[in-house]
Formats: structure tokens, C-alpha cells, sequence
């Protein structure tokens, strides 16, 4: 469905990919995205019906998006995402990673493969999406790619070395790419929640002590992850790359 408020928006035109956009986080930027008028690929690893929901929401608003079903550590599986967003609205320009695996371990219990399956989503499944969407980019002269870390690296965290290790490198990876692209008219810029209220699947394990008290004293909302992703996808932004940008309340600055 398509309505007329649609075609005065800043996205209008765009098709952004959002990857782990069933609930929380990837949710409100998927429909956020929306709201500015781009068409939406509404990507989850498994969860379909909270997947169909949210396009079913888009769709409501006056939107449009599709949903895509695979794991972004599968390169397959990517590229039958990218493939099936393409062939719906005919390229995707926007790129959201937002998929990531969470949980909390002590270091010398953690096993290999827990460790490999945290960087693999976080880090290698980006790599995995940014290649396979970046030639539409740069055919068109225009991209944005957001990724979301975290603010635990930048803080420091017991227990999360596979997290902080995942996010630190996805780090390098934004402002690698923000650099080689930059030319072409794409921004790759960084957003990094802090704790924000969302449903935590039991694998999260539960909240540091001090991470329900930063400097704002509450903790923030998806809604303002959002918005800051849909700052950074907007045209008008086409200055600001190779970014991090805080969202966590000032978490990151210690005290």
C-alpha cells in the first residue's frame, strides 16, 4: 500500500534493509525507515510471524515491506535477501545491521564456539550484507549503512569478551568502509545504544549493576535508537561519516 504522504518524504524512492527487525530495536527502526518513506526489507533469522507483523504494521501506516527470512552468517542466505528486496523494489540503498547475539560468560568458560557465533553475527554477517549491497550503492550514486554497536566495548564490561571483541571490529569495519566509499555518495556511520528497555531473551543474560544508571539516570528507548538511525539515513546527511554516535545517556563516559 502506497498513500500520497509517502512521496514528500526524505526516503521516498529508497529501500532500506534492516536485519534482525522482528522486535525490539530493529522493529522501531524498521518502522521508523517507514515513516520517512523508504520500503522496507524486514529481515529475521527465524522468528516469521513477529517478522509478518511488522510489515503487516508498515503496510497499515501507508508503507511498504517485504519480509526475509536467513541468517546473515550464511552468504546464501544474504544474497537471496538482497536478491528478493531487488526484486521488489528494484535496489536496496539503505543498510541497517542491526542483528547481533548477546550474552554474558566468564571468559575462561567460554567456549570457542560461543565466542565464533557472537563475532560471526556481529562482525562477519555485516561484511556478509555490505557486499552484497554496496554495487547497487554505488551504481546509484547513493548508500547509507548504519551498524549498531554497542556501548560495552567503549565502557568495558566483565563477562562479554566475545561481545566487546564483536563490536570492537565492527567499528573498524564502519569507518574502513566509510573511507572507501565515501566517494561514491555513501555515509557509513556507527550507532551505539546503551541500555535500552527492550525484551531480553534469556541468552542476554541479566543487566550489569551499573548499567541501569547513567548519567541521565533512565535507561533509553527504542524509539530513540531509532530516530538516530533514521537521522543518519536521511539525504540531507550527507556530511557525517565514519561516525560513532552515542545513544546510551552518557554511559560511555565512566564516572
Amino acid at each position: 500500500m502506497t498513500d500520497q504522504s509517502h512521496s514528500r518524504q526524505p526516503l521516498c524512492g529508497h529501500t532500506a534493509l534492516v536485519t534482525g527487525a522482528s522486535r525490539n530495536i530493529g522493529r522501531a527502526i524498521a518502522l521508523s525507515l517507514s515513516a520517512a518513506g523508504a520500503n522496507i526489507v524486514v529481515n529475521t533469522l527465524s522468528d516469521v510471524e513477529a517478522a509478518e507483523a511488522v510489515a503487516a504494521e508498515i503496510d497499515t501506516q501507508g508503507g511498504n515491506a517485504i519480509v526475509a527470512v536467513g541468517d546473515i552468517v550464511d552468504r546464501d542466505a544474504v544474497a537471496a535477501m538482497v536478491a528478493a528486496g531487488k526484486k521488489a523494489f528494484g535496489r536496496i540503498d539503505v543498510l541497517v545491521a542491526n542483528a547481533s547475539a548477546r550474552g554474558q560468560i566468564d571468559f575462561l568458560d567460554m567456549s570457542y564456539e560461543t565466542y565464533r557465533r557472537v563475532i560471526d553475527i556481529s562482525l562477519d554477517g555485516t561484511f556478509h550484507l555490505a557486499q552484497a549491497t554496496l554495487p547497487m550503492m554505488i551504481d546509484a550514486g547513493w548508500g547509507r549503512i548504519v551498524t549498531l554497536g554497542g556501548v560495552s566495548w567503549h565502557a568495558g564490561l566483565k563477562r562479554r569478551a566475545h561481545n566487546l571483541t564483536a563490536k570492537a571490529g565492527l567499528t573498524g569495519l564502519t569507518r574502513a568502509l566509510a573511507v572507501e566509499f565515501g566517494g561514491h555518495g555513501i555515509t557509513v556511520n556507527m550507532v551505539a545504544p546503551g541500555m535500552i528497555e527492550t525484551v531480553r531473551p534469556a541468552s542476554a543474560g541479566t543487566l550489569p549493576a551499573r548499567a541501569a544508571e547513567p548519567p541521565v539516570a533512565r535507561k533509553g528507548t527504542v524509539d530513540e535508537i531509532a530516530s538516530s538511525v533514521r537521522f543518519l539515513c536521511d539525504p540531507a546527511q550527507s556530511y557525517i561519516t565514519g561516525q560513532i554516535i552515542h545513544v546510551n545517556g552518557g554511559y560511555h563516559l565512566g564516572g
